[in-house]
């Protein structure tokens, strides 16, 4: 379990190093274009940044929620597998409840896949 622990907190740390350098090169993007623009050109430049903020924002949220689903779905199946070659006289009732702890967990990623293309289109 904790080397699971590791792996998630490993890849949550680089998508955090990613995130903060690419915060800066957005920046420094934006601060050039506004700077050299007429009115309708910053409206623009701001237009456009905004966008491509949005469209990364819902990328990494999207990433990072199904990394995590499908750490926990493998978990949650390997226990069940494990739960099931221990017990097999419980297997059907072991079955039903990884199956809906699946869907669970399932709902959760597409509920984060829902507020992503609202923070896309709606925002």
């Amino acid at each position: 379990m904790k080397k699971y622990l590791k792996a998630i907190f490993a890849v949550l740390a680089v998508m955090l190093i990613i995130t903060a350098v690419s915060l800066s090169a957005f920046a420094a993007e934006g601060e050039e274009t506004t700077a050299a623009a007429t009115q309708e050109a910053q409206e623009a430049a701001s237009s456009d940044s905004t966008t491509k903020a949005k469209a990364y924002a819902a990328a990494i949220m999207i990433a990072a929620v199904a990394s995590a689903g499908a750490v926990a779905m493998a978990i949650s199946i390997k226990s069940g597998s494990n739960n099931i070659a221990r017990q097999p006289e419980a297997a059907g009732n072991i079955r039903t409840n990884v199956m809906l702890g699946l869907v669970f967990i399932e709902t959760a990623i597409i509920y984060a896949l829902i507020v992503a293309i609202l923070l896309i289109f709606v925002l």
